[in-house]
């Protein structure tokens, strides 16, 4: 099994990877399939009108989640990777006011949102709970063609048939010949110690069977700078946050007491977590301000990666350059295995699926780069993995922002201390990785639907009802 570090590291744009990259994108490969030759197109007959609808976890919590925002977008010929932040409003108010999408190298087509995107609570696709249908109509409305697809996390998108083939056991796509396949922790553990390699030159290895070493250098780094430069946007706006519920962005406040505080040589037995939290929420603050963020390897769990690497090149005198690669590309190991062997969508998991995966990912990336053997790497993945077992996925409002922001803070400092507890160990532990991902798995089917990105049970519900 082999996924690169660029499907696991995305650039685009908030609050959602599931519900807004996942979605724009589908939209696009919509539009890219009434361009095609592939489907049985009435002679004389042209496409007039478009539709979408929006089902489970998409139409549930879609408003909130900007869901509707991002189908619109990416019928108007926009990319969520593309896509300029400053533009969006401009681009939906058009939309909105001409009833008429006109995206690059198609016809204009006719697209009301108000009556053409419909948010379908009552008839679950069952592929998936972000399930999504698209439809082409012709000039008396009559359906042309109709593709289901479903966002299954972190900005990932398979359509019907895909799907299908990707729950039949066995049937999942191999992808491209690698010199070192892992799909389980206990596979990638076996080849480092038969190679004598580390996790990251595995990956390293692996990922040049599709690139060069320069390209792969050159997009490692493009992902720090998003993910640096996300940082420096949260912690420099403050204000209210969009969507009604009328949070306040704390973490400039934050940052500017944590200077200070620096400056004057303060002591502060909390430094690091206080670190941790601010880079944290700088990022997911952003995200639900819709900015431009890194899945990592979702949105909603987008500040921690981040988090942990700038915690990491602040306080450690050894940190360099080389080691920023070497840990995106460890913590992208580690969460392809999630991926491929569990989810890391809240819509199926919940949020043990997002953060939880994400401080896994962190959690091994630090470990790797302060020392550890891929025994320790591993050690300190599964500890992170482990103590987020069973979280729910209730924001509030629908919206990526309680108690999603705060809860990036806390994984990064789970992170951290789950790489600080296998450091101090020989790697020997007693849970397994790959048992704590299939917990995981197993506790994400038992979950009640309520807790899996609704907004109807938890704290979506009782903090409302306070």
């Amino acid at each position: 099994m082999f996924l690169s570090v660029f499907d696991l590291y995305k650039i685009g744009i908030g609050p959602s990877s599931s519900h807004t990259m996942g979605p724009m994108s589908a939209a696009g490969r919509f539009l890219d399939e009434i361009a095609g030759d592939e489907w049985p197109r009435p002679s004389g007959v042209a496409v007039e009108s478009l539709s979408a609808s929006l089902h489970g976890s998409l139409a549930f919590t879609g408003i909130g989640h900007g869901t509707d925002r991002a189908v619109i977008l990416g019928l108007a010929g926009e990319n969520p990777t593309t896509v300029d932040p400053d533009q969006m409003e401009a681009i939906l108010a058009t939309v909105r006011a001409d009833k008429t999408v006109r995206p690059a190298g198609h016809p204009a087509y006719r697209f009301d949102p108000d009556s053409d995107l419909v948010l379908d609570k009552s008839t679950p696709l069952p592929g998936h709970a972000n399930g999504m249908a698209f439809c082409a109509h012709d000039g008396q409305g009559r359906v042309l063609l109709r593709r289901v697809y479903y966002s299954i996390g972190g900005g990932f998108v398979v359509s019907e048939e895909e799907m299908q083939r990707l729950k039949a056991r066995g049937a999942a796509p191999a992808g491209p010949s690698v010199p070192y396949p892992f799909g389980t922790a206990r596979e990638m553990l076996d080849m480092a110690a038969k190679s004598g390699l580390s996790i990251a030159e595995m990956k390293r290895v692996n990922e040049q069977t599709r690139q060069s070493g320069e390209a792969l250098d050159a997009g490692l780094e493009g992902i720090w700078a998003a993910m640096q430069a996300c940082i420096e946007r949260g912690l420099s706006k403050d204000g209210i946050m969009p969507g009604g519920l009328k949070v306040r962005r704390r973490a400039r406040v934050l940052h500017d007491r944590l200077e200070q505080d620096w400056r004057e040589n303060r002591p502060n037995p909390l430094l690091a977590n206080d670190w941790l939290a601010v880079f944290a929420m700088a990022v997911n603050e952003e995200n639900a301000a819709g900015g431009r963020v890194v899945t990592a390897p979702t949105n909603g769990a987008a500040g921690v990666v981040p988090a942990v690497l700038r915690y990491w090149l602040k306080f450690h005198v050894d940190a360099d350059a080389r080691g920023i690669k070497d840990f995106l590309l460890t913590s992208a190991a580690i969460g392809g295995i999630i991926k491929h062997n569990a989810s890391i969508s809240g819509a199926e998991v919940g949020c043990q699926g997002e953060v939880g995966s994400a401080s896994a990912m962190a959690a091994a990336g630090l470990a790797a780069v302060m020392g550890g053997t891929p025994e320790q790497v591993e050690n300190a993945a599964e500890i992170a993995l482990e103590h987020h077992l069973g979280m729910t996925c209730d924001p509030v409002g629908g919206l990526v922002q309680v108690p999603c922001i705060e809860r990036n803070a806390l994984g990064a400092v789970k992170a951290v201390t789950a790489a600080s507890l296998a450091l101090k160990g020989d790697g020997t532990h007693f849970v397994p990785l790959d048992v704590a991902v299939e917990t995981m798995r197993q506790t994400g089917l038992d979950m009640n639907e309520r807790y899996k990105e609704t907004s109807q049970g938890g704290l979506a519900v009782n903090v409302v009802e306070c």
